[in-house]
């Protein structure tokens, strides 16, 4: 009875040390998220702080446009991003409001304030949402030594491209968002992530991490739709939770994002396995 009581006390102790570690890595993965969101949780809390602004003689889209410009500058002073970093976050602020202007002239969603800086109904800041997800991925790559494995970089660009194409597309020809969306999952068959946490090396499929991020997405997209960034048309008479079809947009669209930071992104490590980026 003693050696049984000893072999319980020892699984029961590996058991409660396995669990404390797995909870520590929780916690230390959930610290690198914010810190990976630092751009993204500044730029929507000073949106929300700018609704609560007494009246201006200065339009608040345009107060937010100098925000976002202010806040790019810190974060490149900081070091939160490099100068690479930087050169991507503006590609996606430029693809960003490509997108948003041809969005708001089909109605898909408004900006309904007055000032300086709107061209055809959008103003300049849109482009910093879209510009907030590139800091993302850009931090998220380095602060957790991003690796992939067995990742096809022309396939992924070429179905980025048809679904950032399909998005302004659908309002003329049928929508193709689920046939992407198969085909975005072939070509993320056998493709994982690596990262590292408490320098612990850990991994997850690609596809897995595109549908967690386009979750988050959705969530941070009510909460800057509730602060007034921009309004879909349901939402004009009071707010209203953006519709779970987002979710699903957000996990797509953001393989336009990754797929521009994967190029620029230098390899840093050896990637996981024995299989290396293959085209």
């Amino acid at each position: 009875m003693g050696t049984l009581n000893v072999l319980k006390n020892c699984v029961g102790h590996g058991a409660g040390h396995a669990v404390g570690h797995a909870a520590r890595q929780l916690l230390r993965f959930g610290l690198l998220q914010v810190r990976c969101c630092a751009f993204a949780v500044a730029l929507v809390a000073g949106i929300g702080a700018s609704a609560l602004l007494p009246e201006l003689p200065v339009a608040r889209y345009d107060l937010v446009l100098l925000y976002g410009i202010g806040l790019t500058a810190f974060a490149r002073k900081a070091g939160w991003d490099s100068a690479r970093d930087t050169a991507v976050i503006a590609v996606c602020h430029l693809i960003g409001l490509l997108f948003e202007l041809v969005k708001v002239r089909l109605g898909s969603w408004s900006y309904p304030e007055d000032a300086l800086t709107k061209i055809a109904g959008v103003p300049l800041y849109g482009g910093f949402l879209y510009a907030a997800v590139g800091s993302y991925v850009c931090r998220a790559w380095r602060l957790l030594d991003l690796s992939l494995t067995r990742y096809r970089p022309l396939p992924m660009a070429v179905l980025a491209a048809a679904v950032y194409l399909n998005f302004f597309t659908h309002h003329w020809l049928p929508d193709a968002r689920w046939a992407l969306a198969a085909l975005l999952l072939a070509a993320l068959w056998g493709t994982w992530v690596g990262y590292t946490v408490g320098g612990v090396r850990h991994r997850m499929p690609l596809a897995l991490a595109f549908v967690l991020i386009g979750f988050f997405l959705w969530v941070a997209e009510n909460a800057a739709t509730y602060a007034g960034a921009w309004s879909y048309p349901d939402q004009l008479d009071g707010w209203q939770p953006v519709p779970l079809a987002k979710f699903g947009a957000w996990a797509l669209l953001i393989s336009v994002t990754f797929v521009i930071a994967a190029r620029a992104a230098r390899p840093a490590r050896a990637p996981l396995g024995v299989a290396n980026l293959t085209p």
